[in-house]
């Protein structure tokens, strides 16, 4: 049972808001009293909660189940009717597009791709907008069925304000993301960063589940860190905690577009595995020039044949990987690490292992006691997921309010 996080009435209403149609979304269909027990909210409490969301057509009664010695217990579950969430994974090289019902069950998905010279806010606005509108027309949403969309973008992100404050890799700067999109899009944009998504699908469909204390690490194009702490999503002080991918692991290292050097980005993300593959081996075949998917597909292909380039870029990876993870691990004694992204994907159990091994050799021994590290186990896309996720807790957080109203 994850505690409820201490706040003002109404940010406490909302997060049992959460907490209830997670643990009804995972028991498919479930009693008041269950939830009641699972929760350690009181049966009113619990009651209150189902009853709005009854109301707001998120949730169904179902029927009855037997109760021991008492009268029967009524049922509820997701309403698949309920409406459609939108998620939306923006990565420098893709723009991926899922449509999900209430109980985030994925309906329909479309990608479009993101060439090297589309990096103009104006053109990844274009391949959002024609991204989403695709997905809805391929799963037969009605407008007046979406009750949000979530949209990750890398970088830090000012999720109030809508704005993109700076993604290094595009050399953006204060874009005011939102705005450009509303103009395309008619329904409620929720605006995020994939640190954030990522520990949000894993809270509420993953590893996160039940525990209090999980980072997420990010390894595709970016590296970042999504912070989970007492079962919720931490934030900092302006929406940008997480980004371990620009914290120094080698003094005067690799440049990095940051503007800084030998951050643990341009170690352990794909540009900076190429270049470990490219440092071993300049004329290696599996180096793919400009395509960073081909050649981690390339180097874990390699690894499973036993090529022993491979083995060394993948050894090399994961002793910068771990050595990073360890300071995590001191800094932080979570409960789990999820390694998550393409590249974890990909490379999957061979980094793990020796990820592992590396960390065994730098972690303090107590905290190390305690951890788990381990790849992703969601299916799919985990930000897409994890956005559209970000939209139904938008929505949830609205119920009662005039916005809600609004948008039904």
């Amino acid at each position: 049972m994850v505690p409820i996080a201490r706040g003002t009435s109404r940010d406490i209403r909302v997060a049992n808001r959460f907490e209830v149609l997670r643990h009804i979304i995972a028991g498919s269909t479930v009693s008041r009293q269950r939830i009641a027990a699972e929760t350690g909210l009181s049966l009113a409490t619990v009651s209150n909660l189902i009853g709005e969301l009854l109301e707001a057509d998120v949730l169904v009664e179902v029927g009855f189940e037997d109760s021991s010695g008492g009268r029967p217990r009524g049922l509820v579950s997701v309403n698949p009717a309920g409406g459609v969430l939108v998620g939306v994974d923006v990565a420098e090289t893709y723009v991926h597009v899922e449509l999900f019902d209430t109980a985030l069950s994925l309906l329909a998905s479309v990608e479009e791709e993101l060439h090297p010279e589309e990096n103009r806010p104006a053109q990844v606005v274009g391949h959002i907008v024609s991204g989403v509108r695709a997905v809805l027309a391929r799963g037969g949403a009605a407008p007046r069925r979406i009750l949000g969309a979530g949209i990750s973008v890398p970088g830090q992100v000012d999720r109030g304000g809508g704005v993109s404050v700076f993604a290094p890799n595009w050399n953006w700067h204060d874009i005011p993301l939102r705005g450009l999109l509303a103009d395309g899009l008619s329904m409620p944009l929720y605006l995020d960063n994939p640190l954030r998504a990522a520990v949000v699908a894993e809270l509420w469909f993953g590893a996160g589940r039940g525990r209090e204390d999980v980072i997420v690490l990010n390894l595709g194009t970016g590296v970042g860190a999504g912070l989970a702490f007492r079962g919720s999503l931490y934030r900092g002080a302006t929406n940008s905690a997480g980004e371990w991918g620009h914290t120094t692991l080698v003094l005067d290292g690799r440049p990095c577009h940051c503007g800084g050097r030998g951050c643990v980005e341009t170690y352990v993300g794909a540009p900076g595995i190429m270049q470990h593959l490219r440092e071993l081996d300049p004329d290696s075949p599996m180096l793919r020039a400009g395509d960073q998917t081909a050649t981690i597909d390339a180097l874990a292909a390699g690894v499973r044949a036993g090529d022993p380039v491979a083995a060394k870029v993948i050894g090399e990876t994961a002793r910068y990987l771990g050595v990073a993870i360890a300071n995590v691990i001191n800094l932080a004694n979570p409960e789990a690490i999820v390694l998550s992204s393409w590249v974890a994907a990909r490379l999957g159990e061979p980094l793990l292992d020796e990820v592992r091994a590396v960390v065994s050799r730098h972690a303090l021994r107590h905290p190390l006691a305690a951890i788990d590290i381990t790849l992703s186990e969601l299916v799919g896309d985990p930000v897409s997921l994890g956005a559209a996720t970000l939209a139904l807790e938008g929505f949830l957080s609205a119920i009662g309010t005039r916005a809600a109203h609004l948008h039904r």
